[in-house]
Formats: structure tokens, sequence, C-alpha cells
């Protein structure tokens, strides 16, 4: 649900934020279980990094609220 809503412009903003969430909480749980921090930990926070900077790339919106230009 979280994706179809990411796919979609008009929610596009909130199915990052949700997926963000979803993705903060694997890497809880990676590191309760005490996985190892490259390849398990920190694989959902390059996931989450690539998804909003697509999501960047591709929604006016967001660019206009953060501009990375001075």
């Amino acid at each position: 649900m979280c994706t179809a809503l990411y796919l979609v412009p008009r929610s596009s903003i909130f199915g990052a934020i949700l997926l963000t969430g979803f993705l903060g909480g694997a890497v809880a749980t990676h590191v309760r279980v005490g996985d190892p921090l490259l390849s398990h930990v920190l694989f959902p926070t390059y996931i989450a990094a690539l998804l909003w900077v697509g999501l960047y790339l591709r929604e006016p919106r967001l660019r206009a609220l953060v501009p990375l230009t001075s």
C-alpha cells in the first residue's frame, strides 16, 4: 500500500513518508537482532535515501520546499 501511494503523483510525498517509517522499522529490527552494519542494518537506509532522491527529482513541490541552490 505504501508503494502504491508513492507511485501515485498526488500522494507520493505521503507514500515516501510511510515507506521511510517502514524502512526505519527494518533498521530497528536489524539492530535489535545484531546483524552486520553495512550489509544488513544500513541497507534500508540506502533504499530510503534513493527513494527521497527520486522523489526530489520528480516532484516540483518538494524542490520548491527544499531548494538545493542558494
